[in-house]
């Protein structure tokens, strides 16, 4: 297999500004790590904005564009699976489109999937070399200096240490080695990812299922850290307020209950 061949999925909703710059940067470091031998594909989650118009724009020019607008009800993990469905290389890498995991970011995913004998990198937050949003390389990781560092973002710093919290219990639940359980920022080979895995979920919580599903087929999973950034442009899904950020948590922990419960079947 060539291993130097991949497909990058963008699932997005009202992104059109973090696009103008993540599909021509993307296609720039792409093409100096695979050659020619690499598609990014938008799956529109019916935005609202002028992403669409944005794309086909470009598509007239050079760069190896996929579109696809989403029908129905709106779905984050579905968006990623119809990408993974219609991508033409084995190899394949999800992240977000709001410039959190830049290009930078990817570059390291990629490289380390390509250069190690490993099935599945997933970018992490928590481990050596990573960091999440407001807190920058070599700085205080004090509560008050991510506060300060995220005041004029559209991110919550409330959402960041719920996020720090929350995959330590998820890890604790699982009594796994992965670090980061609501990453969704990872690459590997087409072939591991099912329809399964995607499609009783109705956000990031499917990530969860993912990593204890490629656990239980035994595939290989490396962590690599890299710097999660605030979000460039648009408004945040998930960190309008605090109730809706501890609503949204109850679906990660019904999963990680099931999923350990799948773990220890075996």
């Amino acid at each position: 297999m060539n291993k130097k061949e991949i497909s990058i999925i963008l699932p997005v909703l009202n992104e059109e500004e973090n696009l103008k710059f993540l599909i021509p940067d993307l296609s720039e470091i792409l093409s100096k790590l695979v050659g020619e031998n690499f598609e990014i594909i938008v799956i529109d989650d019916q935005s609202i904005d002028n992403t669409k118009t944005l794309v086909k724009e470009f598509l007239s020019s050079s760069y190896n564009i996929v579109y696809k607008l989403r029908n129905g009800v709106k779905s984050l993990p579905l968006s990623i699976f119809e990408g993974i469905e219609i991508s033409k290389y084995k190899n394949v890498l999800w992240m977000d489109a709001d410039g959190s995991m830049d290009v930078d970011s990817v570059k390291i995913l990629i490289s380390t999937f390509l250069n190690k004998d490993i099935d599945v990198v997933v970018g992490s937050r928590f481990v050596k070399d990573g960091g999440y949003k407001g807190l920058e390389k070599n700085s205080s990781k004090s509560f008050l200096n991510i506060i300060k560092n995220l005041k004029d973002s559209e991110d919550s710093a409330f959402a960041v240490y719920l996020s720090i919290v929350f995959n330590k219990l998820l890890k604790t639940i699982l009594s796994v080695k992965i670090s980061d359980l609501t990453s969704g920022f990872i690459v590997g080979q087409k072939k591991y990812f099912d329809k399964e895995m995607f499609e009783k979920f109705t956000y990031g919580e499917y990530f969860v299922y993912v990593i204890m599903k490629l656990l239980k087929n035994n595939i290989q999973i490396l962590e690599v850290g890299y710097f999660c950034k605030p979000r460039q442009f648009g408004k945040s899904k998930t960190s309008s307020s605090i109730s809706r950020l501890i609503r949204l948590s109850y679906p990660y922990l019904k999963i990680a209950y099931k999923s350990r419960k799948e773990l220890n079947e075996d």
